[in-house]
């Protein structure tokens, strides 16, 4: 059994394009700015990336492209931070394969859907993670009913949670109440804060774990919001964490790779367009989250956190 956790703040990257009227969409992922943007989570305070998961845009890359982002991530980061890398597939044997292409890679350990095709049952979900496990990395399960149609409940998460090398479950349903109840039936599991804008909440609930979209925006803010949380410093943490909210609900909408990209873009990062089938956000799209962002931006300028 491995001893690695999948705690701490874990970013899971965006990626950023270069325009390339060879690559599909005329849109090849530019590897110089991504790993640029992992080695800066990662020295904002942040544990770790988790490239190639929804906000990688993965289903949108080749075979090829989504490997060589693995390893651009698994390179920048080195053995300053973690690297989770996500292995969604439609079935066991396509993420076997790329949990298997991960760990030759070097990476720390891999994020997985359950079969992303089809609404799997118990005893297929087991199966699927049986054959991730397998490999012999570290396994964040990702419960995320809202796009996969499959809800790993906390008794069926309990099951998982016996196999060899599963340590871990970034927990979207957006329902706080799980957190405790996972930590009652699997109290060997890292529960993970899968949504940022209950990340607060499932911190103060137990979660040790926060597999982050916004962070991606404020990497350092987000490893304090983290810190404090942890320690059971309330006060302060509602005091950064309420600026912050209004953008961080946007990582529940569907729009929210779009919106994540556009808020590192007004920051000075690299976020840029998404690759089809996501397409650009609408003209009042725009106007409500840059009002969400410039609130949380006025009030770091005024407040500042250090990396």
């Amino acid at each position: 059994m491995t001893s690695e956790k999948l705690d701490g703040v874990i970013v899971a990257t965006a990626l950023p394009y270069a325009e390339d009227s060879s690559a599909p969409a005329g849109l090849r992922p530019d590897l110089d700015k991504f790993a640029e943007h992992c080695r800066w989570v990662v020295d904002s305070g942040c544990r770790g990336v988790g490239p190639n998961g929804s906000l990688g845009e993965y289903s949108s890359l080749t075979a090829e492209e989504r490997r060589a982002v693995a390893r651009t991530a698994i390179e920048a980061v080195g053995d300053d931070g973690v690297v989770v890398v996500g292995v969604h597939g439609v079935g066991a044997h396509q993420a076997r394969e790329w949990a298997e292409k991960a760990a030759e890679d070097g990476a720390d350990g891999v994020l997985c859907l359950p079969p992303t095709m089809f609404r799997a049952n118990d005893r297929e979900v087991v199966h699927h993670f049986e054959q991730v496990a397998a490999v012999g990395l570290p396994v964040m399960v990702y419960n995320n009913p809202i796009d996969t149609k499959v809800d790993m409940s906390p008794t069926v998460l309990a099951e998982i949670a016996q196999l060899d090398n599963v340590v871990a479950v970034k927990e979207f349903s957006g329902d706080v109440r799980r957190v405790l109840e996972i930590r009652e039936l699997a109290p060997e599991l890292t529960v993970v804060a899968g949504a940022d804008d209950v990340a607060l909440e499932s911190l103060l609930m137990g979660a040790s774990g926060w597999f982050a979209g916004f962070p991606n925006v404020f990497p350092a803010e987000s490893a304090r919001l983290f810190e404090l949380a942890r320690a059971g410093k309330l006060a302060e943490a509602r005091a950064l964490y309420e600026p912050l909210v209004a953008a961080f609900r946007w990582d529940s909408r569907v729009e929210f790779v779009q919106a994540i990209k556009r808020g590192m873009d007004l920051v000075g990062r690299f976020g840029g367009v998404c690759r089809p089938p996501r397409g650009p956000l609408s003209d009042e799209q725009l106007a409500a989250l840059d009002a969400d962002m410039r609130k949380a931006m006025d009030y770091l300028a005024a407040n500042p956190v250090a990396a």
